[in-house]
């Protein structure tokens, strides 16, 4: 590990007081090494604790750096040593179609409902049952309630949404009740399913202090966990709220606003000064509270790349046309996570061409290739769908599933293609930006020379941008991403955050690798402004 960075002994030297901490750390600014150094300096103390991460493999990889009295997992993990496991053999079950699963629960064969203009069939019935279930799962709620059931394509409107809602409730809380029975059931037993009977438990996670990661992207049930523990747990937050990417699906950033003593970490380890200065435009757009410093002694350039070996897109459907490209370019090609999301999308295509329905969650509500068209290109709803429908008309559905088949493993690829938030938690040498990260509409109204004004950039464009830029080490194109460089939001003349400011001690600090003092600690806690806590993230 490098020498500690002096915000990194400043959580080092709060952490062992107890207080709750959130720790806001921006792209490779140490992550995942600072909650070690703070895990092993509670050692010392003979503290017990928990780290919670996001997932297995992260969790895994804790366990190597963690000393053992800290237990290392996931909240999935937790829950299924205190509930999971009475529910094992369900678990254990065949696999089947969630409109067979539909019609166990009462929903026929030949039933349908009418959605405005769209026919809901049997089988898309019994699809967003489940899927209530499974989002009711990941919500703080009680019971189930029509904001559990998921928007349809197609029939994205309150008024619309309400009358499906009232359709699919009665079946999702058949489910649910179904899941509760240990020993068997017409529903397939999921993980989120006991993570979620567990949290109704209210339970008490026995630990001197627990620290979660990735604490920006927070599920609710998590979240509510979590929270519940601070009477008898210190809890500390880290992650990087500028990186709340998954609100789509229900995740919090319980970062913003949490009631603990708000540490940063700003030194990124991963890139140059020319790389953080461009994460700093999008950091600014979504207003975050501090801004990155790269690494002086790391070159990163921001320049065109011919043959990156990464390439991230803002969609699905991007991502498969830049495997298309790539693929047509002689290159071996692999994809994040796999071909699997993209070639049931491609086989709902191919069943929508040939004149079937498609239980596809995204397309489920269009009868025709015709339909599906005709929204993509004129409704605003669909508009990421164009490209796809583009893809499609351009080299056909089996042209498309032929070159998913085609993919590579990583590690013999010349390429990866992946999503944004796929890609969030991974670097690679050199990256481009696809060109699927479109800039917003132009307004209505015009500047001084009679040209149309740009629209505001959303938050959550400008915090996946900011995770794109990221992932880069030594070259950045921004591709796709150029647009920002016109945009009034995007000028790098910004002035500087105030956590950028390094005061002299720091400097000596940094030189020397000598201790934060007790009383400067103590002024952070008091919350006093000043240029050290400005340092700080205060």
């Amino acid at each position: 590990m490098h020498t500690p960075t002096p915000e990194q002994r400043a959580a080092a030297e709060v952490f062992p007081t107890g207080t709750h901490l959130v720790i806001q750390a921006g792209a490779g600014t140490g992550k995942t090494t600072t909650p070690a150094m703070l895990a092993h300096s509670a050692r010392r103390q003979g503290r017990l604790g928990r780290y919670i991460a996001f997932d297995r493999a992260v969790a895994r990889h804790a366990a190597r750096t963690f000393p053992a009295e800290v237990a290392c997992g996931t909240a999935h993990a937790l829950a299924y040593t205190a509930v999971g496991r009475r529910y094992r053999s369900r678990m254990n079950a065949p696999r089947q179609a969630g409109w067979r699963t539909g019609a166990a629960l009462g929903i026929e064969d030949g039933m349908s409902l009418r959605i405005g203009t769209r026919r809901v069939t049997h089988k898309a019935l019994s699809y967003t049952a489940l899927r209530t279930v499974t989002r009711f799962c990941h919500s703080a709620d009680r019971e189930i309630r029509a904001r559990h059931v998921p928007p349809l394509r197609g029939a994205e409107s309150p008024p619309l949404h309400a009358h499906l809602a009232e359709a699919v409730l009665p079946y999702a809380r058949k489910a649910w009740a179904d899941l509760q029975r240990p020993d068997h059931g017409v529903v397939r037993f999921e993980h989120d399913h006991y993570l979620k009977m567990w949290a109704l438990t209210e339970p008490v996670i026995p630990a001197d202090f627990l620290l979660l990661d990735e604490a920006q992207d927070t599920n609710p049930v998590v979240e509510q966990v979590f929270t519940a523990q601070r009477d008898h747990a210190q809890l500390v937050l880290v992650g990087d709220s500028a990186q709340a990417i998954y609100g789509w699906r229900g995740a919090r950033d319980v970062m913003t606003g949490f009631d603990g003593i708000q540490l940063t970490l700003s030194h990124s380890f991963r890139f140059g000064p020319a790389l953080a200065a461009e994460a700093n435009r999008w950091l600014a757009i979504v207003d975050a509270p501090t801004r990155l410093r790269g690494s002086p002694d790391t070159k990163t350039e921001l320049c065109p790349v011919r043959s990156p070996e990464a390439i991230l897109c803002r969609t699905n459907v991007g991502a498969m046309v830049e495997v298309i490209r790539q693929l047509e370019a002689d290159r071996r090609v692999a994809l994040a996570g796999g071909g699997e999301t993209l070639s049931a999308l491609a086989r709902a295509v191919h069943d929508l061409e040939a004149g079937r329905r498609t239980g596809h969650p995204e397309l489920m509500l269009f009868e025709t290739w015709a339909e599906l068209r005709e929204y993509a290109e004129f409704d605003p709803a669909g508009r990421d769908l164009l490209p796809l429908v583009e893809l499609v008309d351009e080299h056909g559905t089996d042209a498309v599933l032929q070159a998913l088949d085609r993919l590579s493993p990583e590690d013999s690829a010349e390429v990866t293609v992946s999503t944004a938030h796929r890609a969030k938690g991974r670097e690679w040498p050199s990256v481009r930006i696809a060109d699927d990260f479109t800039g917003p509409d132009d307004l209505d109204e015009c500047d001084d020379t009679g040209q149309p004004l740009p629209g505001p950039i959303e938050v959550d464009e400008a915090r996946l941008a900011y995770v794109a830029v990221t992932r880069a080490r030594s070259q950045l194109d921004i591709g796709g991403l150029s647009w920002i460089n016109g945009h009034p939001a995007g000028d790098p003349r910004l002035p500087p955050c105030p956590a950028d400011k390094t005061t002299k001690e720091d400097e000596d600090l940094s030189r020397s690798g000598g201790p934060v003092t007790e009383s400067r600690i103590g002024r952070i806690l008091e919350g006093e402004v000043g240029d050290e806590a400005d340092a700080y993230g205060k």
